[in-house]
């Protein structure tokens, strides 16, 4: 019998710990297979640095709160494992491995994250370890892993964004004299999440909406903004925060793989719309909230997490690894998918962007984009409340020797 153990890796959503609810649930029911079910603190560094928590010893109702729980319960990082898969680190995770009997891996993350799981599936497989089954759970507010439809935790983000710009939209139109008003939305180089506004209808919908997929001209931009603002008394523009255009980035920090921490992109065009055009704006940054908002969590987005949880650990005991689970599309009303797996070669540092013939201009997405996400953000979920507050998961952490 062996154990397992499970990893969040990247940025969090209001669906990671989702996915670790049913791998933990679908874990339990194989006790002939599976012994404990640890997590591993910060992401890898836990199973570098020996640092793994039993949540077989969790409470019940601890767990149960896992479905409203966001942000990574289990800790996260941003680190970037060598490219050669014999350096010390390596050792540390074969050595903890070996140490706490651990024949199941599972990772939770994005597209770096699939980095991580796939190098260390390529390790178990060089050293002949056939009994380390490494699976690799999707997740992704930027709905930008390739392989499937869609990623999890961006239909719950996603549903954030409409709802909010959807009430920003009423608030920015009230006065006579309105402002420009700039919503800048994550996503970083795929558009997705910032096209998601395009579901509105037209009283709320932003009057311009920009991606990084689309090539973004800075005087064009200025024109549309002045005659929009002129039919309509205010203007709402949403954008990516990829959006490319020339600015300072010299002191932008860069994470472990040398992605840029973006933002400022909304202010910075707005100081150009009030220079150029001598207008009152207002940027407005949704920032880290629309990733960790469990209100507005989408009940697809929550069916799938759980269902991929199990998903994960199902395909682990089948004798499955180098693999991720990923979503295929088979029906569209309804809305029906088939789970399937992908080679996590495949799936690794790979980029899935908004398709060309999803975008109509800087005003309107397409009817098929339209198609694509409105199934995915359909259903709401009830949250416990305890006077007034939604309570979150408060583990023991207690830890595996």
């Amino acid at each position: 019998m062996k154990n397992m153990v499970y990893i969040q890796s990247g940025g969090p959503t209001s669906v990671i710990n989702t996915s670790l609810y049913g791998a933990i649930k679908e874990a339990k029911k194989h006790p002939d297979l599976i012994g404990h079910i640890y997590g591993s603190q910060h992401g890898v560094e836990g199973l570098i640095d020996d640092d793994l928590i039993d949540l077989g010893l969790e409470d019940d109702e601890q767990i149960e709160l896992l479905l409203q729980t966001p942000g990574s319960i289990l800790g996260t990082t941003r680190r970037k494992l060598p490219k050669d898969i014999h350096t010390p680190e390596y050792a540390a995770i074969i050595e903890n491995i070996k140490k706490h009997n651990i024949g199941y891996v599972f990772i939770n993350g994005g597209n770096d994250s699939m980095d991580t799981c796939n190098k260390l599936a390529k390790l178990v497989k060089e050293l002949g370890i056939e009994d380390v089954k490494v699976i690799g759970v999707p997740k992704t507010i930027d709905n930008d892993l390739a392989c499937t439809d869609h990623s999890l935790g961006f239909p719950s983000a996603a549903k954030f964004v409409i709802n909010s710009v959807n009430a920003f939209a009423m608030d920015a139109n009230c006065f006579k004299k309105g402002k420009v008003h700039i919503v800048e939305i994550m996503g970083r180089d795929a558009g997705w999440l910032t096209a998601s506004v395009d579901l509105l209808p037209e009283q709320t919908r932003p009057h311009l909406i920009y991606l990084p997929e689309m090539k973004f001209d800075l005087e064009q931009f200025l024109k549309d903004v002045e005659r929009v603002y002129k039919e309509k008394g205010f203007a709402l523009v949403a954008i990516s925060e990829g959006l490319q255009f020339e600015r300072d980035m010299t002191n932008v920090r860069v994470d472990g793989f040398g992605h840029a921490q973006l933002g400022g992109a909304a202010a910075e065009l707005c100081r150009i719309v009030e220079n150029r055009l001598d207008i009152g704006t207002r940027a407005v940054e949704f920032s880290i909230i629309q990733r960790a908002f469990p209100q507005y969590v989408s009940l697809v987005d929550r069916k799938e997490a759980i269902k991929t949880g199990e998903k994960a650990v199902q395909a682990a005991l089948k004798g499955k690894t180098g693999k991720m689970i990923i979503f295929e599309r088979v029906s569209q009303n309804p809305y029906k998918i088939k789970y399937k797996l992908a080679p996590l070669s495949k799936v690794a540092n790979a980029v899935s962007h908004v398709k060309p013939e999803m975008i109509v201009d800087a005003t309107r997405m397409s009817d098929s984009f339209r198609d694509y996400l409105r199934p995915l953000v359909q259903g709401e979920v009830k949250l416990v409340y305890k006077d007034g507050i939604a309570p979150v998961t408060n583990f023991k952490r207690i830890k595996v020797k």
